[in-house]
């Protein structure tokens, strides 16, 4: 179902963000992501001066290299457009972030080492998507291509993470009761 048809307007901001994983050869795990704002419209900016429509607000990438339990092995960060000088001056807080792991906790940490003054809002708010991307890539489908379920072979019978996290994997319903009967809970 898509969105309903929407009223009479004037399309003013983009915001793209772009996450991709891969998988080293070394053993570990690479995250990409990538934000980048527009205007459609043109501004004379205090630092900038004139910014055509189109031309990039922001553009940020940050790099996150990690191992299979998700720790953070290595982070990269790179401000290639934004409008004021100390934009461009926040990549070695991100060092922080190495030996953090992603899971409970990981917004914390990220708060605790860029969060405020010490980080960028932007690169900031591109980890969290990033680490959704660092779940699908790292723990969730296969490379063969068979999703995981309670009768895989290398399935330890833990409660898998996802499970309760949103409608879909929720304990008393229909997806878990197929794929992880062990952990399905009948609703009262």
């Amino acid at each position: 179902m898509s969105l309903s048809a929407p009223a009479s307007r004037r399309h003013l901001h983009t915001r793209t963000i772009a996450c991709e994983g891969f998988e080293r050869d070394d053993g570990l795990f690479d995250i990409e992501a990538r934000i980048v704002d527009t205007k459609t419209y043109e501004v004379t900016e205090p630092y900038r001066g004139l910014r055509k429509p189109g031309q990039h607000v922001h553009d940020m990438q940050l790099r996150l290299t990690l191992d299979r339990e998700m720790v953070v092995r290595g982070i990269e960060v790179a401000t290639n457009e934004a409008p004021y000088d100390p934009c461009f001056t926040v990549a070695d807080a991100y060092k922080g972030l190495v030996g953090a792991k992603i899971g409970g906790g990981w917004r914390r940490a990220v708060n605790d080492a860029v969060g405020g003054t010490k980080g960028c809002t932007h690169l900031r708010e591109l980890l969290l998507p990033a680490a959704t991307v660092a779940f699908q890539t790292i723990g969730s489908w296969p490379k063969a291509g068979k999703v995981a379920t309670e009768a895989s072979p290398d399935s330890d019978k833990k409660k898998p993470y996802f499970i309760d996290g949103c409608k879909a994997w929720s304990s008393s319903g229909p997806v878990v009761e197929r794929l992880f009967p062990l952990h399905y809970r009948r609703s009262a």
